[in-house]
């Protein structure tokens, strides 16, 4: 429960440097994202085809990133989304030609053929009847090796939480791997609750949501510029 969560510490020399995600920022994201993510779909697609759907998804308003900026390089970013199945949808439909032609080599392949019918029915699978109603949703994160353990990402996360809140959401979804004991571990010490498992790419998945009004953790702080 929250009342029983120690209160987050907040670092403000890290917290300076957490600002939201710009256009420049695209090509460095898409390199992270590629660099942590190498086996889920869009990695496979190649980086070309992340640095479009990056700028399909920037100039979505359902669309909050943020990066994490030390001695001038961009060390680490998220992104989340009001409701990403509405994003997901409008940025693939109005970028489809590009994206698709950015991703042509890669589709050729049957492995990663058979991963992109799997993927457009994530939502459908991560979809619980309990969870009804919970729009907002985290869906990237990633931080380069020497940052981790550093507490940065708790840090990054409270801002994209602190802005989903400010944006009148009282909840936030995240969904991960059954065995991947690090987030797993995180995202329980945040507060959140595991709301059911589903699988994916033949992959255990839990689906763990935070009442966002609820926990101490969180305040209604907007720092994302208005789309």
């Amino acid at each position: 429960m929250p009342s029983q969560l120690r209160p987050f510490s907040v670092n403000p020399e890290v917290m300076e440097r957490i600002r939201p995600m710009q256009v420049r920022d695209i090509p460095r994201v898409a390199d992270l994202h590629h660099a942590a993510m190498g086996n889920s779909l869009w990695a496979k697609l190649g980086k070309r085809f992340l640095r479009n759907v990056y700028r399909g998804l920037f100039e979505h308003d359902l669309f909050y990133a943020f990066v994490y900026v030390e001695d001038g390089r961009i060390g680490g970013f998220i992104a989340g989304s009001g409701d990403p199945d509405v994003m997901m949808k409008d940025t693939f439909r109005k970028a489809w030609f590009l994206l698709g032609l950015s991703a042509l080599p890669a589709v050729r392949k049957p492995a990663v053929l058979r991963h992109l019918l799997t993927t457009a029915r994530y939502f459908e699978a991560s979809a619980k009847d309990e969870n009804d109603g919970v729009k907002a949703e985290s869906l990237f994160c990633s931080f380069e090796p020497n940052l981790r353990g550093k507490r940065i990402s708790g840090h990054i996360n409270k801002v994209l939480f602190d802005e989903l809140l400010a944006r009148g959401h009282k909840y936030v979804k995240v969904t991960t791997e059954v065995d991947n004991k690090g987030a797993n571990r995180q995202l329980t010490s945040w507060g959140f609750e595991d709301r059911g498992h589903f699988q994916f790419y033949g992959k255990d998945m839990v689906v763990y949501v935070l009442d966002l009004e609820e926990s101490e953790r969180v305040a209604p702080v907007s720092r994302h510029p208005v789309v």
